[in-house]
């Protein structure tokens, strides 16, 4: 939790703002990835990219 509490901190004094969608799109991604590994599903999704 102590990365995130940071992260939060650097995007607020540095104004980056625009890095949020960006990183819970990655998030997304990812949770997508994990989760359909070794489904039926998988070959659908890599098609996608």
């Amino acid at each position: 939790m102590e990365f995130l509490k940071e992260l939060v901190a650097f995007l607020k004094t540095r104004k980056k703002y625009w890095l949020i969608p960006l990183i819970f799109i990655l998030l997304l991604f990812s949770m997508l990835i994990v989760l359909t590994q070794g489904s039926a599903l998988a070959p659908f999704i890599y098609s996608i990219f």
